[in-house]
């Protein structure tokens, strides 16, 4: 996606005219590039910028109120139990869910998983699926953390948009709730969904993963 200057006061994306070559990073993992950590980083940062023109989080899906999301995270908890080991989750999401709000909105793409996002030579290509950029949590994209990197590229990330302890959690928290979702709901619809999944949980879990 290249963003394009505000048209009428509104920030949007521009349309894609020519083919982006690149691998999906679900397929070609840069979990371990530090190139491609620097490459996101800039990538959020420029998200930032954009003018929310006033408009504000529309309260649909992930990028508002924690709390606003233990009813799904109930029917997570108890659909992931053929699959998971709940108990520590639960634990976790009784932390994370109670984490304040700070800081106002700000311009997020809200998807920032593997599948839509591209590589090429470890560095970032282009990224997919741009119809959800919208305000929300300034936490909200740093899901990437979790979902694309490693422990060493993870606090590259981090340093790059210094962002503070309390930012920094809430982003693990929404990464833990839309993480919740796949292993059960994916489990035999899309294993590679299913998989990332388990992948981010055992990241989220793990603070060496």
């Amino acid at each position: 996606m290249a963003l394009g200057e505000p048209g009428a006061g509104y920030p949007v994306p521009w349309l894609v005219q020519t083919w982006l070559a690149g691998t999906i990073a679900t397929d070609a993992d840069p979990a371990s590039s530090e190139s491609f950590a620097q490459d996101l980083a800039t990538f959020i940062h420029a998200l930032r910028q954009a003018d929310t023109a006033g408009r504000q989080f529309n309260g649909r899906g992930r990028g508002g109120i924690l709390t606003d999301h233990d009813e799904w995270m109930e029917t997570c908890f108890h659909r992931s139990e053929p699959f998971l080991d709940v108990p520590p989750l639960r634990r976790l999401w009784a932390h994370l869910r109670t984490l304040p709000r700070t800081s106002p909105d700000v311009m997020t793409h809200g998807d920032l998983i593997p599948g839509n996002v591209l590589v090429s030579d470890n560095r970032l290509a282009g990224i997919l699926d741009t119809g959800g950029f919208a305000p929300a949590d300034p936490a909200l994209d740093l899901v990437a953390a979790w979902h694309l990197l490693r422990k060493p590229t993870r606090q590259l990330l981090r340093s790059a948009l210094n962002r503070d302890d309390l930012e920094w959690e809430r982003g693990r928290a929404w990464a833990f709730e839309q993480a919740m979702g796949l292993p059960w709901y994916y489990a035999d619809s899309n294993p590679p969904m299913a998989l990332l999944g388990r992948r981010t949980l055992a990241r989220l879990l793990d603070p060496d993963g």
